[in-house]
């Protein structure tokens, strides 16, 4: 995840994930505009490891922050934007400027699965672990981006032993994924999720908050 080479920004044309829109409305009497994105929904799997007493995490690198992190060291790194040709940012910093820590998660993409079957879609390709829907407790279910997409997130909890990991993880490679499966010992949960210079979701924050308050204490682990 080190490497990264040729990081470029320009104009977004066109995407399959993402669609902007500028939203009309009248409020109160007064004309607003706003302007936002289209993405797709998306599950959030935070598993629970009994035979290695840990928390399962992801970590991949994330452009989004790799750029945002150049912008904020060198101002005026994200103009290109605004040109009609991609430029490469200024800035080369190592991949780990981008690397995020998070919870298996995934798009809510294919039309025909339940939220249940996208979330064991995701364990197994990024983490290995092999989940049936029935395995799966539905915790929360939430808005994000509320500035900028409004999208939902739902998020399932699992307990998962060492014989259910029959897969290598890591992603689609054939979708240019390069995901590292972690184990957070519970030990270390706490000062972890209160790190601010372990960059990581609010996912990952409320999932470690709620495993300590909910789950637990009826596994007699605190």
């Amino acid at each position: 995840m080190e490497r990264i080479e040729g990081a470029a920004v320009g104009r977004c044309e066109a995407s399959p994930y993402l669609r902007p829109l500028t939203l009309h409305y009248r409020q109160n009497g007064t004309q607003k505009s706003w302007d936002s994105m289209k993405p797709h929904d998306s599950v959030a799997v935070l598993m629970f490891s009994s035979s290695r007493r840990s928390l399962v995490l992801v970590k991949q690198f994330r452009l989004a922050v790799y750029a945002g992190k150049v912008e904020r060291l060198f101002p005026g790194s994200l103009a290109a934007a605004d040109q009609d040709r991609p430029r490469e940012l200024r800035a080369a910093l190592p991949g780990s400027a981008g690397v995020t820590h998070e919870l298996c998660a995934g798009l809510v993409d294919q039309p025909g699965l339940s939220l249940e079957e996208v979330a064991c879609k995701e364990a197994w390709e990024e983490c290995g672990y092999r989940l049936a829907p029935s395995d799966l407790h539905r915790v929360a279910t939430y808005k994000s981006g509320l500035g900028l997409t409004g999208s939902t997130q739902t998020m399932f909890y699992a307990e998962v032993t060492d014989a259910q990991r029959a897969g290598p993880g890591g992603g689609l490679a054939e979708e240019g994924e390069l995901i590292e499966a972690l184990h957070l010992p519970l030990d270390g949960t706490q000062a972890f999720a209160g790190d601010p210079d372990v960059p990581k979701t609010l996912g990952v924050i409320f999932g470690i908050s709620w495993f300590l308050s909910c789950v637990a204490p009826g596994l007699g682990l605190r």
